[in-house]
This record gives C-alpha cells, sequence and structure tokens, in this order.
C-alpha cells in the first residue's frame, strides 16, 4: 500500500511518536477530537484569527480604532486558543506562565489590553499600534523560548 505522507497522521499512528504537541490527549477525550481534527481546529483558528487581526488593522487605516482594538484582541485570542487545540487547554496555560516564559507572557497579554485602553481611553491611534508592536515582540519572545537555543541566537545576532 502506498503511504499518503506524513500529513496522513490518522493511519500514522505506529509511525510518528507522540510529541509534546499532542501528549495533551485528556484534554481532547470528552470531545473525542482525534489528532486530524485538532489540525484542524488549530488551523480554523489561526485563519479565523489573522483574517479577524487583518480586518481590525483595515479598520484602523480608516480611523476606526475602537472597531480595530476589539477585532484585533478578538482576533489574537482566536489564534492564540488555537495552539490549545494542539497541546491541550490546561497544558498551554501552564506551559505559558513557566518561569521562562512569564515575562513575555504578561507582556503580551498586557499589551493587549492596552490596545484597548489607546483605544478607548486614550483615543490614540499612534498608541495603538504601538502596543501591537510591541504585542508581537513579546509573542515572538514567547515563541522563541520553545525553541532550543533561539532565544540566544537573537541575543548574539542583534550584539546583546
Amino acid at each position: 500500500m502506498a503511504s499518503k505522507g506524513w500529513f496522513n497522521l490518522e493511519s500514522a499512528s505506529g509511525a510518528i511518536p507522540e510529541t509534546q504537541f499532542f501528549e495533551g490527549d485528556s484534554a481532547f477525550k470528552f470531545m473525542g477530537l482525534s489528532r486530524m481534527q485538532r489540525l484542524y481546529g488549530f488551523g480554523a483558528c489561526l485563519a479565523l484569527g489573522f483574517v479577524l487581526s487583518i480586518l481590525g488593522a483595515a479598520l484602523l487605516f480608516l480611523g476606526m480604532t475602537a472597531s480595530f482594538a476589539v477585532l484585533y484582541a478578538l482576533g489574537t485570542l482566536v489564534a492564540l486558543i488555537g495552539t490549545g487545540f494542539l497541546i491541550g487547554f490546561l497544558r498551554q496555560l501552564k506551559l505559558m506562565f513557566k518561569p521562562i516564559r512569564i515575562v513575555a507572557t504578561i507582556i503580551f497579554l498586557a499589551s493587549i489590553g492596552l490596545v484597548f485602553v489607546g483605544a478607548f481611553v486614550i483615543k490614540s491611534d499612534i498608541l495603538c499600534i504601538i502596543f501591537v508592536i510591541i504585542q508581537y515582540l513579546a509573542y515572538t519572545w514567547y515563541t522563541l523560548s520553545y525553541i532550543p537555543y533561539a532565544r540566544q541566537a537573537v541575543l548574539k545576532f542583534f550584539g546583546m
């Protein structure tokens, strides 16, 4: 029988070892989701989050700061929830607040809130953009913590 490649996760139960991304099975037993369905959930949330964020960004350039804040934050949160499909929601929360990631996580989550402050309280487009940039930088630093030696490589690249 011809192999369908490594993307065929359903039939490859013995060929693909359980990785850290699929160890959170207990979070999905009550829902009965297979690995492929979890990947679809992740992909759908990622795509929806991206679309919401892009729509929000378009509204920012049209001067609709409040609508931007709502759509952009919602898009970010939906994309973040999507990763819960890969490793389980509880496990994701535990990993987010490990000592190596806690500062980046707090800055990331705070910057989402600060986008609302910039939009609704201060009503500043520029401040919203600054908070979005901070959010991206914090999320990038957070993500790099999952890749061995990635943070050290970035620091070395920037001469720090």
